[in-house]
């Protein structure tokens, strides 16, 4: 081993905003105090129960443009839901922009955070 996983580093224009975007989906704490990083302007994390996100301001952010491969993705997160349609709701509510519904038997949906990242609400119940 090399090293360990110290998070996830998102761009984005606007870091505690996402960053608490990501907190209304996933749970957890924007901006614990953490001896790794130093907390500003540009930069803000979220600590969940299993990992840490950090937001990174870009100044001349361009997001994503899912799935155009002249902007490609190039990473993504994946939330586990029970509920497809209520997770929709919720997700829309805070600010993501839908991207790919997919058919009704399809048990994932692709979206935008507010900063433009493709993420996807998987369904994981029965």
């Amino acid at each position: 081993m090399i090293g360990s996983f110290q998070c996830l580093v998102l761009d984005c224009p606007a870091p505690l905003e996402l960053a608490a975007f990501y907190q209304s989906i996933l749970g957890g704490e924007v901006n614990r105090p953490d001896k790794r990083w130093v907390l500003d302007d540009h930069w803000a994390t979220l600590h969940t129960d299993t990992t840490v996100l950090a937001f990174q301001r870009a100044e001349d952010y361009q997001p994503p443009a899912w799935p155009d491969p002249q902007r490609p993705q190039q990473l993504h997160i994946d939330v586990g839901v029970d509920d497809l349609d209520t997770a929709e709701r919720q997700v829309l509510g805070l600010g993501a922009q839908l991207l790919d519904r997919g058919e009704r038997d399809r048990d994932w949906r692709v979206y935008a955070d507010p900063a433009g990242h493709p993420f996807c609400l998987c369904h994981v119940g029965d």
